[in-house]
């Protein structure tokens, strides 16, 4: 996300162009929506989890380990929440530049009650869940990087290098929430593969569904984090400076005028 600076109010010198103030908070097109969006997500899959009902699960349970894998699930989803709503206000300028405080606490909630308990939980029920290999490779990689990146954040924020802070959060941020996205690319899968289902899968639909969910798996953060590569290492346009332009004088010279 982009993470402008607010211009400080400063006196006007004669023949200098007026400060341009920045937007307000709700103005910026992208943060109610974010808010939104992970506040649906949020609440359509934490209640399934707090029940300790393993009928509630939205996702189908390890078969020899019902009990455990749920519980697991639920301790990844519980402290996932966290990591997705704390994240969610790294990335937001107005806190961060008006206070501070709460960007550092909601950062440090983000790090040791978000990443590193959901990490570790993400970790074992990708290794134990019923999706095939793919799949679990897919959600392993995704999890280490997530470490990764974020404790990168950290040391770099630690040492005040603050740009480089910065660059690691953006890429965190994908990553968490490419468990959104997921969903997105799961429903886009499912209906690009459905012609398919008589003929390649001769009806198995449970194969198709599960070709979808590893597809979803690998898209979702892969996408996510080449969006923010692209973020970061685009070209802002330059300002363009005063009397930088042709005058009215020499325009009229270069047109013979």
């Amino acid at each position: 996300m982009a993470e402008p600076t607010l211009l400080a109010e400063a006196p006007e010198t004669p023949g200098s162009p007026p400060a341009k103030a920045r937007p307000k908070w709700y103005r910026r097109p992208w943060i109610l929506p974010l808010f939104l969006i992970v506040g649906l997500f949020v609440a359509a899959r934490l209640p399934s989890y707090l029940t300790f009902d393993t009928g509630d699960s939205l996702v189908e349970l390890q078969g020899a380990f019902p009990e455990t894998h749920y519980l697991m699930l639920s301790g990844h989803i519980l402290f996932g929440s966290i990591a997705i709503i704390t994240c969610s206000m790294q990335v937001w300028p107005w806190l961060r530049q008006h206070h501070p405080r709460v960007h550092r606490i909601s950062g440090r909630l983000y790090v040791f009650a978000g990443v590193v308990p959901a990490g570790l939980f993400a970790l074992v029920v990708s290794i134990v869940s019923v999706i095939g290999p793919a799949g679990k490779i897919g959600n392993v990689i995704l999890s280490i990087l997530w470490f990764g990146v974020t404790f990168a954040g950290l040391i770099a924020a630690r040492r005040r290098r603050f740009q480089e802070h910065r660059r690691w959060m953006i890429r965190s941020f994908a990553l968490c929430t490419s468990i959104v996205v997921n969903r997105i690319w799961l429903v886009l899968f499912l209906v690009c593969l459905m012609p398919f289902l008589d003929g390649y899968y001769s009806g198995d639909m449970d194969a198709l569904i599960e070709d979808a969910a590893v597809a979803s798996i690998w898209t979702s953060w892969i996408v996510n984090l080449m969006i923010a590569q692209w973020w970061l290492d685009r070209k802002p346009k330059r300002p363009r400076k005063p009397g930088a332009g042709p005058t009215a004088s020499a325009t009229k010279v270069a047109v013979g005028a």
